[in-house]
């Protein structure tokens, strides 16, 4: 993959930065690789500093004055890692900075099966500060990839007959999980005819580096999970002791279970 042009110039004679991802392919919890390119300009400046981070194009809710909700999308960073401090940079030099970014454990999904999950924008930004301003980048696409015991839960859901519908990312905060990130995911499956009487489910995962938050929630109603419904299931998955369970009975029985109860079936 050949460099791309991440920031302008910085004002006439000024500096240029240029990203290269060589490593674009991760998991939550582990790293994405790539190199900065500073091309100096007609005259030397002082770099104050360089920076990689993460951003994700998130779905916000909220009401307007005359109660009626509405939906936007706001580009949040979720993660900022500095990858060089200060320096001079002579005309016409080149700084070649490599960096090994760091993936959150609540980094949400964006590939599954192989393919890129509809809804998701992830991607990594790039900002040079120098002369006392701050420059921002365009963004390249990262690919996260499920954790295993993420994988074992998608799984599941396909042996079930489940078929993926959507994903996207919502500002706010679930109750009762380990979630620190401003917003969560929600991979939505369309139900198969089994399960009479259900039309979707919805998947949350909250995950740190040994546990993972699971929400699993049916029928879902106006704002944020309705805990205590018969429809809404939480619990926690050890991210190296998934495998002592099976999961796809565990997902049929608690479907069974609310389907008796509102006679679905």
């Amino acid at each position: 993959m050949g460099f791309r042009k991440l920031l302008a110039s910085l004002g006439a004679g000024g500096a240029s930065v240029e990203t290269e991802l060589t490593q674009a392919h991760a998991v939550p919890g582990g790293i994405v690789q790539g190199e900065v390119r500073i091309q100096g300009g007609s005259v030397g400046q002082r770099i104050e500093g360089l920076s990689v981070g993460l951003q994700a194009r998130v779905e916000v809710e909220q009401r307007d004055l005359h109660g009626n909700d509405t939906e936007y999308h706001q580009d949040i960073e979720f993660h900022r890692q500095p990858i060089g401090g200060a320096f001079e940079l002579a005309a016409g030099a080149v700084h070649d900075v490599p960096f090994a970014l760091e993936i959150p454990w609540e980094t949400p999904v964006t590939m599954f099966m192989g393919r890129h999950l509809t809804g998701m924008k992830l991607g990594v930004t790039t900002e040079l500060a120098i002369d006392r301003a701050v420059d921002a980048g365009d963004v390249d696409e990262v690919h996260v990839h499920p954790l295993p015991a993420q994988q074992a839960l998608l799984d599941a859901f396909g042996q079930l007959g489940f078929a993926f519908r959507s994903a996207d990312l919502e500002k706010g905060v679930i109750r009762h999980t380990r979630q620190r990130l401003p917003f969560y995911q929600e991979i939505e499956f369309h139900a198969p005819s089994q399960y009479r009487g259900l039309k979707q489910v919805e998947l949350t995962f909250v995950a740190d580096g040994e546990e993972m938050d699971v929400v699993l929630e049916m029928d879902k109603k106006p704002g944020l999970f309705s805990a205590g419904s018969d429809t809404y299931r939480s619990f926690t998955m050890g991210l190296h002791t998934y495998q002592q369970t099976d999961w796809t009975g565990y997902l049929h029985q608690w479907l069974a279970e609310v389907g008796g109860k509102r006679n679905w079936w």
